[in-house]
């Protein structure tokens, strides 16, 4: 079997990869049957060269391999007919941008396996770019504050080489005795709390940090049942209910924003939840939040300053707490929003490295066993022009397209 690492084609350009050039020596001694090839990129963040100098063929023709590596979504004309993909489609949320994309995968034949939903057994994702994008996002959001009050000045995220450089950027900072709100405890939000205590700011409990003022910044990272309640106003007993049963629920976040001076977002929302905070909460005087750095960045969703998303030239824009509207993120009464969508591109070896190990992992490995524990199936969305039995729901959104 022969695996090709295809040229990301997306625009704004992607330098992340699937596998490094010491991942792919990795897998190509733990598969030593299997064959792999690189197209030639000028945008990747490892050079054609380290490739070969890791004793792989970089070329410019993949056309020969039998299961093509890519990390974002592939424009319809690159598409090779009759191969086995594996990319981030965007298409399982029926993401209206990327209908005419897997209408045309299924005209020419392709098996695609989606990246997001790589799952174990219990359902699990096993791969992702997750903790990088709360590494970004933890950082991005310093930034934003520095940008905000003009406290410091910090440098992109993308102009730094790697998380290490991030940190040592980070720890030449000082914050003012600020609170800042995390949410989310998967890999997300884990992400972002490894550079905050990497800052070294004090981590607090949820009573201290509603109840208690401190002469220090502080933090406190929320799991669901901290920021959600019974609609009797009682705490989550069972988290598995909650997440199969969300309309039983009801928010139980503005205690924080009443608190808070930076929101950083690095929860998982699922459709139905209840919201953290809508703009008539914002409208409020006890609103007290000055930055929000959306991590997850659900647009017009669970909260309501994120009104778009931001792009890594122009990251930050203003929310006015009274109008609703847009505003330079500068003005005094503005909200400074920090929502951009593609976090992990900012630090494209790093996750270009963990990415390609877990996949290393937990997917290669999949092909050589004869996919034993089924990781492929439930990954694959397309087979012989028609839409898997998991994915079958996608049919009334492909035939959309093949209307219009």
């Amino acid at each position: 079997m022969t695996f090709g690492i295809i040229k990301e084609r997306k625009s704004p350009p992607d330098r992340r990869v699937v596998f490094s050039p010491q991942a792919l020596a990795m897998a190509k001694k733990q598969f030593p049957n299997a064959r792999f090839k690189v197209e030639s990129s000028d945008i990747r963040v490892f050079s054609d060269q380290e490739y070969r100098d890791a004793g792989f063929e970089v070329t410019q023709d993949i056309s020969d391999c039998d299961v093509l590596l890519g990390v974002k979504e592939v424009p319809k004309d690159a598409l090779l007919a009759n191969k086995k993909y594996f990319f981030f489609s965007h298409t399982i949320k029926k993401q209206p941008y990327n209908r005419e994309l897997l209408l045309t995968i299924l005209e020419k034949n392709i098996e695609l396996f989606d990246h997001e939903v790589i799952t174990d057994q219990q359902g699990m994702r096993l791969i992702g770019f997750g903790r990088y994008a709360g590494i970004v996002g933890a950082y991005n959001a310093m930034r934003t504050w520095g940008l905000k009050f003009g406290d410091f000045t910090l440098p992109k995220a993308n102009e730094l080489e790697d998380q290490s450089a991030l940190i040592n950027t980070l720890s030449q900072i000082t914050l003012p005795a600020i609170k800042i709100v995390l949410t989310g405890k998967g890999k997300v939000g884990n992400g972002a709390k490894e550079m905050l205590d990497a800052m070294q700011l004090c981590e607090v409990s949820v009573h201290e940090f509603l109840n208690e003022s401190f002469d220090e910044p502080v933090y406190v990272q929320l799991d669901v049942e901290d920021y959600v309640k019974t609609n009797d106003d009682q705490p989550i007993a069972d988290k598995s209910h909650f997440y199969k049963n969300p309309e039983e629920y009801k928010n139980d976040f503005l205690r924080f924003t009443e608190v808070s001076d930076l929101f950083i977002a690095g929860h998982f929302y699922g459709e139905g939840a209840p919201v953290f905070y809508s703009k008539e909460d914002i409208a409020s005087n006890s609103f007290k939040i000055k930055v929000v750095a959306d991590i997850s960045c659900d647009i017009d969703g669970p909260i309501a300053t994120t009104i778009r998303s931001s792009t890594i030239a122009d990251p930050v824009f203003g929310f006015d707490p009274q109008s609703g509207k847009e505003i330079d993120f500068k003005d005094p009464n503005a909200i400074a929003v920090m929502a951009v969508d593609n976090l992990p591109c900012e630090l494209p070896k790093d996750a270009s490295e963990g990415f390609g190990q877990m996949f290393l992992d937990h997917v290669l490995p999949a092909f050589f066993e004869a996919d034993a524990d089924g990781i492929l199936e439930r990954a694959r969305m397309t087979q012989q022009g028609k839409l898997t039995k998991r994915y079958s729901y996608l049919k009334e959104y492909v035939d959309e397209a093949k209307a219009s």
